[in-house]
């Protein structure tokens, strides 16, 4: 399994609570919307080589955007 440069995946990985300045907040790639705390709902992609999330209400209203793998700047 291969993981991305700077993701928190794999082995050693998991989240930033360990560091001084503990986890970072989340924004949707969409809409903007901060996490209040870890996104356990919301929908993860890899595009470019870069995390990106959304937030329920954006990839409920994009989902078949979402699904069809339209570029991002299309939706």
């Amino acid at each position: 399994m291969t993981t991305v440069p700077g993701s928190s995946d794999g082995p050693g990985g998991g989240d930033d609570s360990g560091s001084p300045t503990g986890p970072h907040p989340v924004d949707c790639a969409h809409c903007g919307t901060r996490a209040e705390g870890p996104p356990l709902t919301w929908t993860c992609s890899v595009e470019n080589g870069t995390r990106h999330y959304l937030c329920d209400r954006c990839a409920r209203e994009n989902l078949r955007a979402i699904e069809g793998r339209l570029d991002p700047a299309w939706w």
